[in-house]
C-alpha cells in the first residue's frame, strides 16, 4: 500500500487502541500513548487524551471522527495538517476520472459510503482512493485485495467523498434504483405493501421504514446536487416518474416502481406535518432540512389524480441565494434607475412577470440597498422566502384569517416607512396598497402581467380608479429569467472538463448553468398619466413609453447575447 510510515503508525495505533480495552500495566500504557502522541506532531495531542480515547462514549465511531471530536478541530484543517505530517496529498474537491471505473464496479455502494472511500483514478498499476477516514488500515488492505492492486491514499473531506460516490454510482447505476434495490421488492412484498395502504396506521408505519426514509433523502440530495428548484413526483398509469426543474427546464430524473408512490407520499407528508390518511383532497405544507451546513426550505404540495397523488416540492437553498442586483443580472444603468425609485418616500413600485420569474428576488435585492437603520421596512408575503436583517416579515395564513389585505391593514398600524406586499391579487389588497402610498408610505409589490405597460391596465381591471393609479404609481418593472451559457464548455455541452460519458461536468451537458434576469423599467411620465386617465389599452401605453425612451426586455436580452452571457435560442424560447 502506497502510504507514509507515519500515517500507518498513527492509524494502526489508534485502531488497535480503540479495539483493545485490556492494558498490561499503567506505566506501559502511559509510555506507549506518549510515543503515539509524539507521532502526531503539529496536532499537539497529549498522551492522556489518547489514553482516554478508548474509554470515550463515541468509541464505536471511526478513530478519526473520535480524534476530531476530542481535539475539537475542523475537519478540513485537520486533514491538511495530517497531509503535511504524512506526506499524503490533500484535495478538497477531487475530480473523478474515467480510469477509476474499476473501483465502482468492484466495491459495493454501501461499503464505499460506510467507510467514506471513493476511487479517483488508476494508472493500471495503482488505484488512487479519496477518503475522509484515514485511520482504517484494515479497510485499505481489504481494498487492495478486492481490486488486486495497491491503493494510494488521498485525503478529502467527507462531503467531497460523498459527492464522488454519488456521481460515480449514478453513472454506473441510477441512484434511486440503487436505494430501491436494497428494499425487498419481490412480487409478494409489493403485493403485501399495496394491500396495507388502506389505513392511517399502516401508512404511518410505511413512512417510517428506513428504506423509504433513505429513498426520499436521496431524492432530495440528488435534486440539490443538480441545482433543481423543484421536484415533481408524477404517478402515471404504469409508472412513477420523478422530474427535476433545473434552470427553469423540467426533465425526467428517475422512474422508481409505481408501488412506491404511497410510501414516498406518506414520508413527505410526515416531514411536512400533513394528514397522511387524506389522499383525496389537495394539501400544502412546508418544512426545513439540513444537508451539512446548508439549510433547505421545502414547500410541498400534493393533489389527487386518477393515478394517485401528484407531488411537487419547491426547494429553496438559503445558502445559495444571491440577493444582489449584480447577481441577478441587472445592468448598472438600470440599477441606478431602480435605486432612485426605492429611495422615494412615497408611491408604488410594481414588479411584474409570470410565476417563477424572480420578482421576489429582485424586490429583496432592492430592499437590501435601503437604509434599514433609519426606515422601518415591513413585509407581508406568502410564503416568506428570504430572511433579511432589520426587516419585519409577516407570513400569510388564510386559515387563521391573515390574508394580504388583513395583514396589510395591520402593518399600517406599525408605523412603517417601506412596505413590501408579496402579491396584489384582488381589489381589496390593491386599494389598501394605493391608500398606503397616498398616506406617506413607499409600497413595493408584485403583479402578474406579461410586460410593464400591462401593469397599468391590470390595476384598472382589478378595480383601481385610473386617477388613483396616476397619483401613486412610480414605475413598473417587468422581468424574465433566462439560462446563462455555461462558461466552461461555452454552450456546447462538452469541453475540456468532461465527466464520465462525455458530458460537460459543470453543466451536465445542457450547455447552460445558472440563470440571469432580463428587465424593462417603465417610469410614469405626464404622457402615460394622460393615457391612463383615458383608460388607454396596453398597446397605446407601450407605444408612448417607447417614444419616451423605454427599453424593452428584448433590448436588454440583446445586450446580454452580445456580451456572451446567453444565446439567441434561449432568448427566443423565453420571449417569443
Amino acid at each position: 500500500m502506497a502510504k507514509g510510515l507515519s500515517e500507518r503508525t498513527l492509524a494502526t495505533s489508534l485502531s488497535n487502541g480503540k479495539a483493545d480495552h485490556a492494558a498490561p500495566s499503567s506505566a506501559v500504557v502511559v509510555r506507549e500513548w506518549s510515543r503515539v502522541a509524539e507521532a502526531f506532531g503539529a496536532f499537539r495531542v497529549t498522551g492522556d487524551q489518547l489514553r482516554a480515547f478508548q474509554q470515550s462514549e463515541s468509541s464505536d465511531e471511526e478513530p478519526w471522527d473520535t480524534l476530531l471530536s476530542t481535539l475539537a478541530m475542523d475537519e478540513h484543517v485537520a486533514l491538511e495538517m495530517l497531509a503535511k505530517r504524512t506526506g499524503l496529498s490533500y484535495v478538497a474537491e477531487p475530480r473523478l476520472q474515467e480510469s477509476a471505473a474499476k473501483f465502482f464496479e468492484t466495491i459495493a455502494p454501501d461499503l464505499a459510503r460506510r467507510h467514506s472511500i471513493a476511487g479517483i483514478e488508476s494508472d493500471g498499476v495503482t488505484m488512487t482512493v479519496a477518503t475522509s477516514q484515514p485511520f482504517q488500515p484494515t479497510v485499505f488492505n481489504m481494498l487492495e485485495d478486492l481490486l488486486h492492486m495497491p491503493v494510494r491514499i488521498m485525503l478529502t473531506p467527507r462531503a467531497g467523498v460523498a459527492n464522488l460516490i454519488n456521481r460515480a454510482y449514478e453513472r454506473r447505476q441510477d441512484l434511486v434504483t440503487e436505494i430501491i434495490d436494497e428494499m425487498p421488492l419481490d412480487e409478494r412484498t409489493i403485493a403485501s405493501v399495496a394491500g396495507s395502504v388502506g389505513s392511517a396506521t399502516d401508512l404511518l408505519q410505511l413512512a417510517r421504514q428506513t428504506p423509504v426514509i433513505r429513498l426520499v433523502n436521496m431524492i432530495l440530495f440528488e435534486a440539490l446536487r443538480r441545482r433543481a428548484s423543484d421536484v415533481h413526483i408524477h404517478p402515471m398509469e404504469n409508472k412513477l416518474v420523478i422530474r427535476f426543474r433545473v434552470d427553469g427546464m423540467l426533465g425526467d430524473a428517475f422512474s422508481p416502481p409505481l408501488s412506491l408512490a404511497p410510501a414516498i407520499s406518506s414520508r413527505l407528508k410526515v416531514m411536512t406535518e400533513l394528514d397522511i390518511a387524506n389522499r383525496h383532497s389537495p394539501q400544502d405544507g412546508q418544512t426545513s432540512v439540513r444537508i451539512g451546513s446548508r439549510k433547505i426550505d421545502i414547500r410541498f404540495s400534493c393533489i389527487p389524480t386518477i393515478y394517485g397523488e401528484r407531488l411537487v416540492l419547491r426547494l429553496l437553498d438559503q445558502s445559495q441565494t444571491q440577493l444582489s442586483l449584480d447577481a441577478v443580472g441587472m445592468t448598472r444603468k438600470m440599477q441606478a434607475e431602480l435605486l432612485d425609485l426605492v429611495e422615494r418616500p412615497t408611491g408604488i413600485i410594481l414588479v411584474t412577470g409570470p410565476t417563477g420569474s424572480g420578482k421576489t428576488t429582485s424586490l429583496y435585492a432592492a430592499l437590501g440597498r435601503i437604509d434599514r437603520a433609519s426606515r422601518n421596512v415591513m413585509t407581508i408575503e406568502d410564503p416568506v422566502e428570504y430572511h433579511l436583517d432589520g426587516i419585519s416579515q409577516m407570513q400569510v395564513n388564510v386559515k387563521r384569517g391573515v390574508t394580504f389585505a388583513a395583514g396589510l391593514r395591520s402593518l399600517l398600524r406599525q408605523d412603517p416607512d417601506v412596505i413590501l406586499v408579496g402579491e396584489i391579487r384582488d381589489a381589496e389588497t390593491a386599494q389598501l396598497a394605493i391608500q398606503a402610498s397616498l398616506t406617506g408610505h413607499l409600497v413595493l409589490a408584485t403583479l402578474h402581467t406579461n410586460d410593464a405597460p400591462s401593469a397599468i391596465t391590470r390595476l384598472i381591471d382589478i378595480g383601481v380608479e385610473p386617477y388613483l393609479v396616476t397619483s401613486t404609481l412610480l414605475a413598473a418593472l417587468a422581468q424574465r429569467l433566462i439560462r446563462r451559457t455555461c462558461q466552461t464548455c461555452k454552450g456546447s455541452g462538452v469541453g475540456e472538463h468532461v465527466g464520465l460519458g462525455g458530458k460537460c461536468e459543470v453543466c451536465g451537458g445542457s450547455g447552460y448553468k445558472g440563470r440571469l434576469g432580463i428587465y424593462e423599467i417603465m417610469r410614469m411620465d405626464d404622457e402615460l398619466r394622460k393615457l391612463t386617465l383615458r383608460s388607454a389599452d396596453a398597446v397605446a401605453l407601450y407605444e408612448a413609453a417607447v417614444k419616451a425612451g423605454f427599453r424593452t426586455m428584448k433590448d436588454d436580452a440583446a445586450e446580454k447575447v452580445a456580451a456572451g452571457l446567453t444565446d439567441e435560442a434561449e432568448v427566443f424560447r423565453v420571449l417569443h
